[in-house]
């Protein structure tokens, strides 16, 4: 079944039904927005922007790429695994309007099957420098849940690009058996996008002061994302 499942006519048909029941929904949805001006800011400095959710709101993130409003965070892309689940996100996501670039890390235990990691890297960076929005999930895609991974800040690093941490919500919605408990929307809901930032990660930061921010993005993340949650409350 899961062969099944996998297979490209599976996945292109799947993801055909979620876009369509997420473009139905997400536009049903009455949205509270709380931080924008963050967000408005960065994207004026003129540079690319790096934006960070958690992967279980993957779902209700391309409102933060609203094609009937005047926030403008640049061309998205976002950056999401070569694993099978991966294409499946990616072809939804690209059919919502936000393309993917795809790779992830490499396990040490699986050299010998490279996931595209370190050339992903180097596309995010050219998209970045070149003025452009990158949405990353730095939990995913394995987990654990809403522990970031140290690929954040350093592509911050490296980039020079801010950071914007978003906290996103939904009530009602569904929430999948996942290892990263999903949240899909449900139509004519009420959502909550709570931004913070930008944050910055110096060009000289070394690998204690990298470890520092991913502890403290990964804590303001949570919040944020419990923030948006207590909106609905």
């Amino acid at each position: 079944m899961k062969r099944l499942i996998r297979s490209p006519a599976a996945q292109r048909l799947l993801a055909l039904l979620l876009t369509g029941y997420l473009k139905l929904a997400l536009s049903t949805i009455r949205w509270r927005r709380e931080g924008e001006e963050i967000a408005e800011a960065a994207r004026n400095a003129g540079a690319g922007v790096i934006v960070c959710f958690w992967h279980g709101r993957i779902a209700l993130s391309p409102a933060l790429w609203p094609l009937d409003r005047k926030l403008e965070l640049g061309e998205a892309r976002a950056l999401i695994s070569l694993s099978p689940d991966g294409e499946f996100i990616a072809r939804t996501m690209a059919w919502m309007g936000v393309p993917a670039i795809r790779g992830s890390s490499t396990k040490a235990t699986d050299k010998a099957k490279p996931k595209g990691g370190a050339a992903a890297f180097r596309e995010v960076l050219r998209w970045l420098k070149g003025g452009g929005g990158v949405a990353i999930t730095p939990d995913g895609p394995r987990g654990p849940a809403e522990r970031m991974a140290e690929g954040a800040p350093l592509l911050a690093k490296l980039s020079g690009a801010p950071v914007l941490l978003v906290g996103l919500a939904c009530a009602p919605a569904i929430r999948l058996n996942s290892w990263d408990r999903a949240v899909l929307p449900k139509p004519f809901a009420r959502g909550a996008i709570v931004w913070a930032g930008p944050f910055e990660a110096p060009a000289e930061a070394d690998a204690e002061a990298l470890e520092r921010l991913r502890q403290d993005w990964q804590a303001e993340l949570s919040r944020v994302t419990a923030e948006a949650e207590a909106l609905l409350a």
